[in-house]
């Protein structure tokens, strides 16, 4: 028989106001860890916001369409963050724990567990990882290391510096203070060669050339006795794959030891069968959580295929105590004994919403989601098309050694780079310069430029939009242009399979988008011709 519960209706309301300030400020507290144990990228600025533009919670009303840059955190990968951050505060002494269950996942999602013996090396970014794997790479003191990347307009701003073993930034992960520029270590590697993949006029290079390109550099170094980390870059930020992976494999084969190959996939555009296929050759990979899946920006992984890990586990890391920490490093690598033992809690709820949104991606079926990427993609593709205000940046289809029979989706295009075009009213047009695509960029996602709109107002009017940061693209009529970006991401493929309805709801979304960047680039010119610009119907009506 149960005892009756004479307690009043509102009795226990002083419980529940007291836990809802405690939730509050736990939430609190997990928003500002998130922004730490990075460089100065993820300092917030006096807007809230880090130097990508991103708050470190949840904003339900910007529409993100920037994954190639970063994302704005998930209300579910907040909360996964939230709870872990909870856990922490209550054991703290379970830090390595929860790291290993981090990694153990991170293995098995990616699909690196399928490779055995795979290793996995955390980093607070993607330009961390370069530097880690340079510094692998240049194992042997006595043959001088030098890399060979796509040309850093590409990649990214810090990457030739990191693949030099020279510092970055002003600060490093572990709050150090250093001169950009400077050594890492004692001596600095030589500075990287560097490969153009589009022409002046933002053309694509023809993809033989590159692969010829990069040939070239990776024979003088090793004939001049030294060695070459050749870095294949699995996509750029505009969309590319180079050198291709038959390149990489045949340099590999010719010149053994002698050469390594880093797979610079941070954005993390690739299905589970690619990575393996990485692995098996033996290729180390680069992989982030806040590119394509959408984790806050600032968790990586370098993943370690078996043979090159067991090689590398009693290399000295004292070079690198300002970027990692022993935690970062598997269990039983006994370099690692090096580095402090020290937590960076920051960099583990920040991987921790980002595996949020690769477990509910990686439930969606390989069918739905190439299904989702062509017909979102066809959408997107058509739109810029057929716009006079805009121009695409052409992408080739992407030279994979993996096939979608493989369970893949990544031979499909998922970012779409393009320049902003001025219409005059006689018809005559012309590209947007690269300040003034840099000025509507920023003011495309920033919310003291975007009121709410009112019934009387175009419909684009007031949105906030988040496109991927402009990419300088080579002079046009005289100018310097720049192209921005529009992209699929793991978590508008998951959103869209747990709806009927979620594909079509992507795509008037993506053209929302659009109608508010030509209603804001309007607004840059008076001579501007709003009326050319718009949403095509077929666009519009796509789904």
């Amino acid at each position: 028989m149960h005892a009756t519960d004479t307690r009043s209706p509102g009795a226990d309301a002083p419980q529940r106001r007291a836990a809802a300030p405690r939730a509050s400020e736990l939430e609190a507290a997990t928003a500002r860890v998130l922004t730490e144990g990075g460089d100065a990228r993820i300092a917030l600025s006096s807007a809230g916001v880090n130097r990508y533009g991103c708050a470190p919670r949840p904003d339900a009303r910007l529409i993100a369409f920037g994954s190639c840059t970063a994302s704005v955190v998930s209300a579910p990968a907040f909360a996964a963050a939230t709870a872990l951050h909870s856990r922490l505060r209550a054991h703290p002494g379970h830090y390595r724990d929860e790291i290993e269950r981090l990694r153990h996942e991170l293995r098995v999602l990616s699909g690196a567990a399928d490779v055995p013996g795979t290793q996995v090396v955390l980093g607070a970014s993607g330009t961390d990882l370069h530097l880690f794997a340079a510094h692998l790479a240049a194992r042997d003191r006595g043959a001088p290391l030098q890399a060979v990347m796509a040309q850093a307009a590409e990649t990214g701003s810090g990457v030739a510096a990191a693949l030099s073993a020279l510092h970055f930034g002003s600060h490093t992960c572990q709050g150090e203070r250093v001169v950009a520029g400077a050594p890492v270590a004692a001596a600095s590697l030589r500075a990287p060669a560097g490969v153009r993949l589009r022409d002046a006029d933002g053309s694509v290079r023809d993809a033989d050339a590159v692969d010829a390109e990069f040939t070239t550099h990776a024979q003088r170094i090793v004939r001049s006795g030294g060695r070459c980390l050749l870095v294949l870059t699995d996509v750029s930020k505009t969309g590319l794959l180079a050198p291709s992976p038959a390149c990489a494999l045949r340099l590999r084969a010719a010149f053994g030891d002698r050469l390594d190959v880093l797979v610079d996939a941070c954005q993390f555009r690739i299905a589970p069968a690619t990575l393996r296929g990485y692995l098996a050759h033996g290729f180390m990979v680069a992989i982030t959580g806040s590119k394509f899946i959408t984790g806050p920006a600032f968790s990586g992984a370098l993943l370690l295929p078996p043979e090159l890990a067991e090689r590398a586990s009693t290399l000295p890391l004292q070079a690198l105590r300002g970027y990692s920490t022993l935690p970062d490093w598997p269990r039983r690598w006994p370099a690692a004994a090096a580095l402090d033992d020290a937590a960076n809690p920051g960099l583990l709820l920040r991987w921790e919403a980002a595996l949020t949104e690769l477990h509910r991606f990686r439930a969606v079926p390989p069918a739905a989601i190439e299904a989702f990427l062509i017909d979102w993609g066809r959408a997107v593709a058509e739109r810029i098309a057929q716009d006079p205000c805009f121009a695409a940046l052409p992408v080739p289809p992407l030279r994979r050694a993996t096939s979608p029979s493989d369970g893949g989706w990544d031979h499909l295009q998922t970012i779409f780079p393009f320049v902003v075009r001025r219409v005059g009213a006689g018809g005559r047009s012309r590209p947007l310069s690269a300040d003034e695509t840099a000025l509507l960029y920023r003011r495309l996602q920033a919310s003291d430029l975007a009121p709410p709109p009112r019934a009387s107002e175009p419909p684009a009017r007031g949105l906030r939009v988040q496109l991927g940061q402009p990419v300088p693209c080579g002079p046009r009529d005289g100018v310097p242009v720049s192209a921005l970006r529009i992209c699929a991401s793991a978590r508008w493929v998951a959103d869209a399979a747990g709806s009927p309805h979620g594909t079509g709801h992507a795509v008037r979304q993506a053209m929302r988008a659009f109608d508010r960047l030509a209603l804001l680039a309007q607004q840059l010119d008076g001579d501007f011709d709003a009326a050319a610009c718009g949403t095509p119907r077929d666009a519009s009506m796509a789904a």
